[in-house]
Order: C-alpha cells, then sequence, then structure tokens
C-alpha cells in the first residue's frame, strides 16, 4: 500500500481505531477518553510503539537478528526526512514473511504507511516528540533482543535489569505521554516538574503488571521477564510501589485541573492495573478481571470526575 502524500489523523481516524480495537484491550479503551489532539496522538504513538513490540516478541517465527534488524528499520524510517516511502516498503517486507500470526499484529503491519502517514500528518513538537520516544523504544529494545542465546531466549538476571527492560517498553512510554500532555495543555507547565519524575515509574507500574500476569506465556515463547533469583513477594512489592506513584501521577493531573479527559485516561489504566495485580498475586499468572470488574471501575473513575471528587482514595 503506497502513500503518496502526507494526510491527517483524521483522514483514517476509523482505520486507525479499528487498528487499535484490534491490538489493544486496555488503551482501546483507555485512549478514548482523551480529547483532542492528545487522542490522536496517542492512537498513532501507542499503533508505533505496537509495531516494535510485534518484532520484539516475535521469537517464533523470526530469529534474533532478523528481530533486531526490524528494530533498526523501524528506528531508521522515523529517523527519515520523508518515513513515508520506506514505510511502504518495509511494510510489504514485513508482511511477506510475517513476525507472527497474531490477525491483529498483521493487519497492523500491512497499515503501518498509514500509521506512518497519519504522524507526519500531526503537529510539529507533537510529532518529532512521538518519532524520538519510538526510536528510543526501538533501539532499547534492539538492546534487549540482542541478549537473547542462539535459541532466542531472553533471561532477565536480577532486578535492575527487569526496571531496565521495564523502563525501555512502559517508562519511555510514561514519558512521552507527559511531553503530549503539556504540549497541548499549556497550563500543565507548572506541574511538570511533578509528573516528569513519576511518567516513568507510571510506565513501570503498568508493564511489571502486565509482566506478572503473563509470566507463564512468555516464558513458553522464550521470554523469562522474572527474574528467577527475585523473590516473588519482592516483584509484587514493587508493583505496589509503581502504581502508588502512578495514582500520585494521576492525582498531580487531577488537582492542577488537567482536562478531564486526561484524568480519565490515565486514572483507568491504574485503575484496572491494581485490580489485575491483585488477582495474580492471589491465582498466578494468565489471572485477568472480569468485564463486569472493569465496567465497575470505568463508572468509579467517571463519577469521581463528575463529583470533582479524588480519582484515588490516598
Amino acid at each position: 500500500m503506497a502513500i503518496e502524500e502526507t494526510t491527517s489523523p483524521a483522514t483514517h481516524s476509523g482505520l486507525l481505531q479499528e487498528l487499535l480495537e484490534a491490538t489493544s484491550r486496555t488503551f482501546a479503551l483507555a485512549i478514548p477518553l482523551l480529547p483532542h489532539p492528545t487522542r490522536a496522538e496517542a492512537t498513532i504513538a501507542y499503533l508505533l510503539f505496537r509495531i516494535a513490540d510485534t518484532f520484539e516478541d516475535a521469537t517464533v517465527l523470526w530469529d534474533r537478528d532478523r528481530r533486531i534488524a526490524a528494530l533498526g528499520e523501524l528506528a531508521e524510517a522515523l529517523a527519515a526526512s520523508d518515513p513515508r516511502e520506506r514505510a511502504s516498503r518495509l511494510a510489504r517486507e514485513w508482511s511477506d514473511h510475517p513476525p507472527i500470526d497474531h490477525p491483529g499484529y498483521l493487519h497492523l503491519l500491512e497499515h503501518t504507511p498509514v500509521v506512518v502517514s497519519a504522524l507526519q500528518g500531526l503537529e510539529g513538537a507533537a510529532r518529532d516528540a512521538i518519532k524520538r520516544h519510538t526510536i528510543r523504544t526501538a533501539e532499547g529494545m534492539a538492546g534487549f533482543v540482542a541478549r537473547t542465546d542462539a535459541d532466542g531466549i531472553l533471561r532477565l538476571e536480577d532486578l535492575a535489569a527487569l526496571r531496565d527492560y521495564c523502563y525501555v517498553v512502559a517508562g519511555i512510554v510514561g514519558e512521552m505521554l507527559t511531553e503530549l500532555f503539556v504540549l497541548s495543555n499549556p497550563g500543565l507547565t507548572a506541574i511538570a516538574d511533578e509528573l516528569h519524575p513519576r511518567a516513568a515509574t507510571f510506565g513501570e507500574g503498568l508493564q511489571l503488571t502486565n509482566i506478572l500476569k503473563d509470566a507463564a506465556g512468555d516464558h513458553h515463547e522464550g521470554r523469562n521477564f522474572v527474574p528467577p533469583a527475585v523473590d516473588r513477594g519482592e516483584l509484587f512489592a514493587l508493583a505496589r510501589r509503581d502504581l502508588e506513584a502512578a495514582e500520585e501521577y494521576c492525582l498531580v493531573l487531577q488537582r492542577a485541573g488537567a482536562p478531564s479527559g486526561i484524568v480519565a485516561f490515565t486514572s483507568l489504566t491504574v485503575g484496572l492495573a491494581w485490580p489485575t495485580l491483585r488477582k495474580v498475586e492471589a491465582h498466578g499468572p494468565g489471572s485477568k478481571i472480569s468485564r463486569a470488574r472493569v465496567h465497575l471501575v470505568q463508572q468509579r473513575i467517571r463519577r469521581a470526575i463528575a463529583a470533582g471528587r479524588p480519582v484515588f482514595d490516598r
């Protein structure tokens, strides 16, 4: 699929939403809560990060060198003065020899040129921030893929390595989102110094919860993010501390009068992480919260924001 000219995110808003819903559960619920233009920016950013994730996760169908090469190709395309032509060529190559068999991720890879075209249509500062942070993550992921053994197995040896990994794949996302929030809402500049120190921890808490939830499946596919020498209780304690910091991140935004959509977006992701973490701690990896519980969390946050109450009781 060739993209001949830059198009605004609105031109492909329906397709971008379709791709979001095909590749995410939580973010497909949370991102639509954001106000414009942050909603479009976060959608495009998520999809680019998901493309990078797809290459990192391709432990079954691609070898280590091919995964590293694809992450480099993505980074180089985004750094190019006009990434659209490269994106079209790469999408064909990635789709001809796909890295994964997940239908939603394959659909996304096929439409990489659309995502890149929408990226090019964003306001300059937001576009540059998304490119910069996506490149940082792609390069960081390539570094972790390079640490896999000859069979493609990744083993994180200690807590420091796990936290480094969480920063690369999620902490950077927290930093990027914070930058986008402030760019589109200059009134938040006054609290930027409060948000930035918590931004990476916000991402780490969400990622660590997912790692604990998905530990069994990841191990089966050759990804061992949970260091064997680290006590399980220590990991859950770290996740709880991270989520407490993430709650404070949300409350800082709310107290500063951030748009309700930004408060709802950040609070929903954290609000869903808490019951997930508790269920995994009680019942083990693979445990998921019910749709009814998701709905209850959504309602609680919506009502708190509407009533002017703190989204979290601290």
